[in-house]
């Protein structure tokens, strides 16, 4: 099977796909993902790349297809998800009537660094259903403010999943954290209380932090109290001193000018 792999694209007729792509979605830099898709498949597909640039997942909807990669050949069955790692070849194809699936190209960036795997990987039982969703919306929502909604879902999915420590597959630490810190925003989460919630040191949290999100711990928690007083904002008749305890910041002067340092405007216009 080795050096037998050669760039081709063979897409029939019968094949649909909606294309994601940065001139469609403002947001997607901050995923690092260069180009994402739902394809609904049949008669002729057969896509096979020489040295990819970026990372490619495959995630089996319905239907059945087949990975060909230089070491190695799987089944594509329903509910599998393949990670193909950048710099590796690979030949995907149809392999039963009909195949549905959604695909998406990550960046090779410090972000997704820990799917430089030696061999591409497919995991089976994933249930991503909510991920197909979020990406069927972002094609089909003209609305950018009501896209940048669907964001959080595909960000979740994507950070769960392929997640970095111990193995790809496994529930993420870093995620859990983040998530409880989400459901928690009026807590006065410390660096010290993030490190004892993962059993992690500050420079080890730090680091992965960087790599999963981009951002340092508290950079990653003064996110997630904006964006939740945003939407707070936006759907609720809440007094701003309301919101800003809610989101873990007792002093409504405090939270006025993180606000506007993250956003460019104070609640109150941001609210207008």
């Amino acid at each position: 099977m080795r050096n037998t792999i050669k760039d081709v694209l063979d897409i029939g007729p019968e094949c649909t796909e909606r294309f994601i792509d940065l001139n469609t979605l403002s947001q997607m830099p901050s995923l690092e993902i260069e180009l994402a898709g739902c394809s609904n498949l049949l008669g002729d597909y057969c896509v096979a790349r020489t040295n990819p640039l970026e990372h490619t997942l495959f995630y089996t909807l319905a239907g059945q297809g087949s990975l060909k990669t230089i070491n190695n050949q799987y089944a594509l069955a329903e509910n599998s998800l393949a990670i193909l790692p950048a710099r590796q070849s690979f030949e995907v194809k149809i392999a039963s009537e009909k195949w549905d699936v959604i695909w998406l190209n990550l960046a090779n960036t410090k972000r997704w660094q820990h799917l430089n795997l030696a061999h591409a990987k497919v995991l089976t039982n994933q249930q991503l259903a909510p991920l197909h969703l979020a990406m069927e919306l972002l094609y089909s929502e003209g609305n950018a403010t009501l896209r940048e909604g669907v964001m959080p879902i595909l960000s979740h999915y994507l950070n769960t999943t392929l997640q970095s420590e111990p193995q790809i597959g496994g529930q993420n630490r870093l995620t859990s954290l983040f998530l409880e810190v989400e459901e928690r925003l009026q807590f006065d989460w410390t660096i010290e209380a993030m490190c004892e919630q993962v059993h992690y040191s500050a420079p080890h949290l730090h680091r992965l932090c960087q790599a999963q999100f981009g951002k340092s711990p508290m950079q990653q928690l003064i996110y997630l109290r904006i964006k939740r007083a945003k939407n707070l904002l936006l759907n609720t008749r809440w007094p701003v001193a309301h919101i800003a305890a809610y989101v873990g910041y007792p002093n409504i002067f405090n939270f006025s000018k993180r606000f506007k340092k993250s956003v460019g405007v104070s609640p109150s216009e941001f609210r207008k």
